[in-house]
């Protein structure tokens, strides 16, 4: 029988906005520090190494052949993950080091897409320090279309930790009910939804997820604040003169099967929250209601997902 028990770690951090080698840094600290919390799983908010695209709203990012929007936006690319080009190594050198799971958002610039274009994308790095599944954000929210690309369901994949059945998504992405059905329906019961920082969008959904699924949900947000703008930021003047003193207050929470709270949204700090999860209570909860399972009539309706990665360009061999 596999051990029921799992301690999470919530990284409710800043980024060294929009400077990889500075949030890698950050990201490799906070790793350090759950590990001496005994954390077997961490989480990092959506696109978080190195940062949301604060900018687009701020700075009219409709504007067509702006300077302002292309000159931010290249450094934005700039400063993104390359995975195949090892920008991830370190991480994963951790993650086996310290037998440590991980969740974490990145700004993702695949060669597999040519090399240019960005996607917000959500990680995950097994205990042996081997990723397992990079989830390409299906669609940008708003105004991040104008900086962010569609993905495709490549990543829409579940994996085995401990006892439980880990799958994620990406902010709004969790609103999305057939995504949510595909991870639910290869087992899904530790649900993963990563948001880039509010309670606004953290204190409705975490629960609902939790109740419709019976599983547990783990909501983790970025903080960012007015301060936390690096010097070197292009057009930094033109960003702050419109900016609030707070951006993304955090909101990170968790809740259980049943749809209450174990950790309600919490706001405006920094650092690891920290909490244990026994497995026993998904199958408590699921005793009465299993949304792919006795409560389900596939042979009604049924779910059907591509998971084909998709690219521009097949080369015959």
């Amino acid at each position: 029988m596999k051990d029921p028990l799992l301690t999470v770690a919530l990284a409710q951090i800043s980024p060294v906005w929009l400077n990889k080698t500075g949030t890698l840094q950050k990201i490799e600290e906070t790793i350090h520090e759950a590990a001496s919390k005994k954390a077997e799983l961490i989480v990092f908010g959506e696109s978080l190494l190195p940062g949301y695209p604060f900018w687009v709203e701020l700075t009219n990012g409709a504007k067509f052949n702006s300077t302002v929007q292309k000159e931010i936006h290249a450094h934005y690319a700039q400063n993104a993950v390359s995975i195949e080009n090892g920008d991830l190594d370190t991480i994963c050198k951790l993650a086996a080091t310290y037998k440590m799971a991980m969740y974490i958002g990145i700004i993702e610039r695949p060669i597999d897409r040519g090399g240019h274009s960005l996607y917000a994308s959500l990680v995950y790095i097994d205990p042996l320090g081997e990723i397992k599944s990079v989830h390409r954000k299906l669609q940008p929210t708003y105004e991040e279309r104008l900086t962010w690309s569609p993905g495709d369901g490549n990543g829409l994949k579940v994996h085995p930790l401990k006892a439980f059945t880990a799958g994620g998504l990406n902010c709004w992405e969790n609103w999305m009910p057939l995504p949510r059905a595909a991870l639910y329906g290869q087992g899904e019961n530790l649900h993963i939804s990563v948001w880039p920082g509010s309670d606004y969008n953290t204190k409705d959904i975490t629960r609902f997820i939790a109740r419709e699924s019976r599983s547990y949900v783990i909501s983790v947000s970025s903080l960012m604040r007015k301060s936390d703008f690096p010097e070197t930021t292009p057009h930094l003047n033109e960003i702050l003169k419109n900016a609030p003193d707070v951006l993304g207050n955090g909101g990170s929470c968790v809740a259980g099967p049943d749809g209450e709270w174990i950790l309600e949204p919490v706001l405006h700090t920094e650092g690891l929250l920290i909490e244990t999860l026994d497995f026993n209570r998904v199958l408590q909860e699921r005793q009465n209601f299993d949304p792919v399972g006795h409560y389900s009539r596939p042979d009604v309706t049924q779910l059907h997902v591509n998971r084909e990665r998709q690219s521009t360009v097949r080369f015959d061999k």
